[in-house]
């Protein structure tokens, strides 16, 4: 082995520390907290399609939560679904226990929720105000989702009424958990 061959080998293992494999994208280095006060880590998840949705327990779309569960069930280690629970329309409940409880045994449900937050305005919390910079759209009721696919190539904006279910939003996840 020649001389320069060594000083590339020796360069290049030399810049392996620095070089940052998987590191977390900005969109994802958030201080999430779940129902339960437990610390969650959205970078790992960011190598898959997440689905954001701002959720209410009396809103007319609270049903949304048995196909929301169902798709999140089906597709979990391909897919993650988080719960904001919001009081922005005032159809949610007081505490995050009474949050917890009444998701739990409503509707057994298992994807992450987090602490209950606003996901309007200038008391959005940071997830939301990073969706409203990418999208320039915010939840206008209850059950918006935010679909951001992997690394945050791009992030669509589905309204209230699109069912977990739909078309509409499985043709945006498909080609992500159907392999």
């Amino acid at each position: 082995m020649g001389h320069k061959t060594m000083k590339k080998i020796l360069l290049v293992i030399l810049m392996l520390p620095t070089i940052s494999f998987g590191a977390c994208m900005d969109f994802y280095k958030q201080d999430l907290v779940t129902l339960q006060g437990e610390k969650f880590d959205l970078c790992e998840h960011q190598d898959k399609p997440i689905i954001f949705v701002n959720t209410a327990s009396k809103c007319g779309f609270t049903s949304q939560f048995e196909g929301l569960e169902k798709l999140y069930r089906e597709n979990k280690d391909k897919l993650l679904i988080v719960g904001f629970p919001s009081n922005d329309f005032n159809q949610e409940l007081s505490t995050d226990k009474e949050i917890q409880d009444f998701c739990k045994l409503t509707y057994a449900v298992e994807f992450p929720m987090m602490s209950k937050s606003s996901v309007l305005g200038k008391n959005a919390n940071k997830v939301y105000q990073n969706l409203y910079k990418i999208t320039g759209e915010v939840p206008m009721w209850n059950f918006y989702k935010f679909i951001v696919l992997p690394e945050v190539k791009s992030v669509h904006v589905l309204t209230s009424i699109v069912r977990p279910e739909s078309d509409k939003l499985l043709d945006l996840i498909n080609p992500y958990i159907k392999n």
